[in-house]
């Protein structure tokens, strides 16, 4: 059998397949609404259809038992097969060649302690090329940011020569296999032939929790170098990214000692930290930091109480806040607390070490905020606190980060943390707190009630859906544009769908769904798909019934117009929202003051910005 199928192959037979088709072969599909189909569920026994097909997605969910996914899943569920024999067959179906990374046997019949030996005999290659006098410009490199030969051996950082097949005619020479060391990752096919994959780098061993050299990450030194900065091993029966973590194994005694973490960006940044003394620092490699990594971490922690610290290491600019944000949809997933530590000037703890010492490292992680902490102050930073009307702007927005903590010994100081920052008193906030916990809560009730009461099913899901959500009319437009954005948000003006993809709901599981889709890279294909997946628990069964569910609208330039007219409506909302807290505000102020003048000029650029809105 073939090894691991390209991951563009993946999307692009998934792309081509119509949904409809092959869930059409099994289940009788009629039109429902724009865009959408339904029949009776293959997964559980319903006397209504309440499967929904949406197309253009490529996904499917029920509206009776939860379940939902993609063509793949479908099909491995269906017929039991393995997700590879799933991609096989529907590129069989619609004609496509697969290509196969790696070129060799399947994981499951792959010799792996060959692919392990291949790797630490690279290893040992790279780090004896360290001293060679080409690698000059790596040492230099290495010595540049604070690391000396001793580092070096440490993390066993090595050098991979700028020729084409010197790690290959090394390892040849031992005795490996073409396909062995294409199955590694090591070397790469090319129209002319196999040749190094890492070439003119320094180079990085990575290893898993035991110690193993299992693939390798490697920086670009020269500027002939045509390759990304950062170049890593690709998957391989040995290496998955997702769940690979740089430094564990030299980190992990200490993780396990101290139910202490800390997750840098960088390998220079692991290095720096543990020469540093902050010896249970990791990195990610290659890909964001996600659940899987979590999982492994939580494992080596011995993560099963409130008393372990996480500590996640950012840059301030943007990208850092994104990647704090998307920590933060994870920070449920520890039972330890979890923490932010940012250092000044934006410098990176490699960078910190160097212009300011070991202690400045050490110091960096005793100065860190609470996770919560520093979401809400990423929250408040868009509202003028100076004024009142920005307050209580800044009160809506963060109420619901403090009211979704469910520690009942820590929501009192955030409480009182949130008053400090907006000068509120602490019942005030108390107050939108509490009203913010009881919307998530009744939605959860009401939920769990109808769960119970429901006909038994085969599999029933408990999480928010839309059937539990209120009946009102606030409720009603977020829940209307949330669809609109999930199905129709690449018809919608382009401006006009991010502006209003960027204004807070007011219903906990609906802000939820919006929350997620606004962290989605939306220049990426299949993205509605993305954002519903990445909705945390329990509203992920409201995002994949917001995204099949039946558009109300006659035909599909209608739901275009609907969708445009929805998004508009939130603005609308959000504008007159504003206005009434101005006018509530320009009655306490003399009209003729500084104050009274800011706030009728603010007022006639509102009317302004709703007339265009109003318009268009």
């Amino acid at each position: 059998m073939p090894g691991r199928i390209r991951q563009t192959d993946i999307d692009e037979v998934k792309a081509r397949v119509n949904i409809a088709d092959v869930v059409g072969e099994r289940v009788a599909l009629k039109p429902a609404g724009v865009g959408s189909m339904k029949g009776l569920c293959p997964f559980h026994d319903e006397r209504s259809p309440s499967f929904h097909v949406r197309p253009q997605v490529g996904y499917y969910h029920c509206f009776g038992c939860g379940e939902s996914g993609d063509v793949y899943s479908f099909l491995r569920a269906m017929d039991h097969v393995s997700f590879t024999e799933a991609v096989e067959r529907m590129a069989a179906r619609v004609g496509y060649t697969l290509h196969y990374e790696d070129g060799g046997a399947a994981p499951e019949t792959t010799g792996r302690s060959r692919l392990y030996a291949a790797n630490a005999a690279a290893a040992e290659y790279f780090r004896a090329q360290l001293m060679s006098p080409e690698a000059d410009t790596a040492r230099r490199f290495l010595g540049d940011r604070g690391f000396d030969a001793g580092a070096a051996a440490h993390f066993g950082v090595g050098y991979a020569p700028k020729g084409w097949s010197s790690l290959m005619d090394h390892l040849l020479a031992q005795k490996f296999t073409r396909d062995e060391l294409l199955q590694s990752g090591l070397v790469s096919q090319g129209q002319r032939g196999v040749y190094d994959r890492f070439r003119g780098r320094l180079v990085w061993p990575i290893r898993d929790v035991t110690g193993q050299v299992i693939g390798f990450g490697a920086r670009k030194l020269y500027d002939d170098d045509q390759g990304p900065k950062y170049l890593n091993t690709p998957e391989t029966p040995i290496y998955k990214k997702a769940q690979v973590l740089y430094g564990l194994d030299l980190a992990k005694r200490d993780i396990s000692r101290e139910h202490r973490v800390v997750v840098v960006e960088g390998y220079t940044d692991v290095m720096a930290c543990h020469l540093a003394g902050v010896t249970t620092a990791i990195a990610s490699c290659g890909t964001a930091f996600g659940s899987d990594h979590i999982t492994v971490l939580r494992r080596v922690m011995g993560d099963d109480s409130a008393s372990g610290e996480v500590v996640f290491t950012f840059d301030p600019d943007a990208a850092g806040q994104k990647a704090a944000l998307r920590a933060f949809a994870d920070e449920k997933r520890f039972a330890a607390q979890t923490y932010v530590a940012v250092a000044p000037e934006g410098l990176d703890p490699c960078d910190l070490r160097l212009q300011r010492g070991d202690g400045a490292v050490r110091a960096l992680m005793d100065a860190k905020a609470p996770m919560f902490e520093f979401v809400i102050d990423q929250r408040l930073k868009d509202f003028n606190l100076s004024s009142v009307e920005g307050r209580a702007g800044a009160l809506r927005a963060a109420a619901p980060i403090v009211a979704d903590i469910r520690d009942p010994a820590l929501r009192p100081g955030y409480v009182r943390v949130l008053a400090r920052r907006l000068g509120l008193d602490i019942p005030e906030v108390q107050g939108a707190v509490e009203r913010a916990a009881r919307g998530a809560d009744r939605a959860e009730k009401r939920e769990a009630q109808r769960g119970a009461s429901a006909e038994p099913v085969a599999a029933v899901a408990p999480s928010v859906t839309l059937a539990s959500l209120p009946n009102t009319r606030d409720v009603a437009l977020e829940r209307g544009a949330m669809m609109a954005f999930l199905q129709y948000g690449h018809r919608i003006e382009a401006d006009l769908f991010l502006r209003a993809l960027q204004t807070p709901f007011g219903h906990p599981a609906l802000e939820a769904v919006r929350s997620s889709l606004a962290s989605t890279d939306l220049s990426q294909p299949g993205w509605a798909v993305t954002a519903v997946e990445a909705v945390r628990e329990p509203f992920r069964t409201l995002a994949a019934e917001l995204l099949t569910a039946e558009f109300p609208a006659r035909s599909e330039e209608g739901a275009v117009a609907s969708a445009n007219d929805l998004a508009r409506g939130l603005l609308i909302r959000e504008l007159q929202r504003e206005k009434d807290e101005l006018l509530r505000g320009i009655q306490r102020v003399p009209a003729d003051s500084e104050d009274g003048r800011r706030l009728r000029l603010r007022l006639r650029e509102l009317d302004a910005d709703r007339q265009r809105l109003t318009d268009s």
